[in-house]
């Protein structure tokens, strides 16, 4: 059984990819830092549905903290399957950030891809086979007021993914990212009304969080194996 480690577990996104991957036959490996409670229950839940899954709880935002942590899941055989969902919000405009601000947003998305993947590669390039999927946004496209560190951090990762692409594509492995854009969840909800939404999006509605783990699902497979180093949107023609 093929094991996937699933960063950022327990948001309505990393969720459903969670579910659909168990769905799919793999064991899912879900992570959390704060809302561990909540990795725990989601675990629950997938094994009460005769799922694969376990929880595993690391602060990405520390490099060596999560390196030494990733050696209890290593323990249990090589991740193939690393879907680099993790993110945070820290919205204000450039003028009034703070620089802790800007450290924490990138340091969960850019300093955790580095800390998640990097000590995985060689053992994943020994199975001669693997998929690395990073969740990106439109946001690094096209920009939003009020987010110029979240741009930042999810442009660094579509970059990442491009050159980490080049230097691992030889060997079995894969790395794309995923790029949403307005996806339903309690968070959008909160500050965007249907109507405003409506206005912003083409298609007229939010995106599902099972919309985005079906195209997870299906770069994490093996029909995926000559799409590489690409950024996929899935924003309803936003961008």
């Amino acid at each position: 059984m093929k094991r996937a480690l699933v960063t950022g577990g327990t948001s309505p996104i990393g969720a459903a990819i969670c579910q659909r991957l168990a769905a799919d036959g793999l064991h899912v490996i879900v992570h959390a830092h704060a809302s561990t409670e909540r990795a725990c229950a989601l675990v629950s839940s997938l094994q009460a549905q005769g799922f694969s899954a376990e929880a595993w709880r690391a602060n990405l935002a520390d490099i060596a903290a999560t390196q030494h942590a990733l050696a209890t899941v290593l323990a249990g055989g090589v991740p193939q399957i690393v879907v680099h969902n993790a993110g945070t919000h820290d919205d204000v405009t450039m003028a009034g950030m703070e620089e802790t601000q800007w450290r924490d947003v990138l340091g969960v998305s850019l300093d955790g891809f580095y800390a998640v993947v990097q000590p995985l590669l060689l053992p994943m390039t020994r199975t001669r086979w693997g998929r690395i999927i990073a969740l990106s946004s439109v946001t690094a496209r096209i920009g939003n007021r009020g987010q110029v560190n979240y741009a930042a951090a999810k442009a660094g990762l579509e970059g990442a993914v491009r050159s980490l692409a080049r230097e691992v594509g030889g060997r079995g492995i894969t790395v794309n990212a995923v790029a949403p854009g307005v996806i339903a969840s309690p968070a959008t909800a909160a500050v965007m009304s249907a109507e405003q939404i409506a206005a912003l999006v083409p298609a007229k509605r939010a995106g599902q969080p099972e919309e985005v783990a079906d195209l997870v699902a299906f770069l994490a497979s093996g029909q995926a194996g000559y799409i590489n180093g690409q950024t996929i949107g899935i924003n309803g023609g936003m961008a």
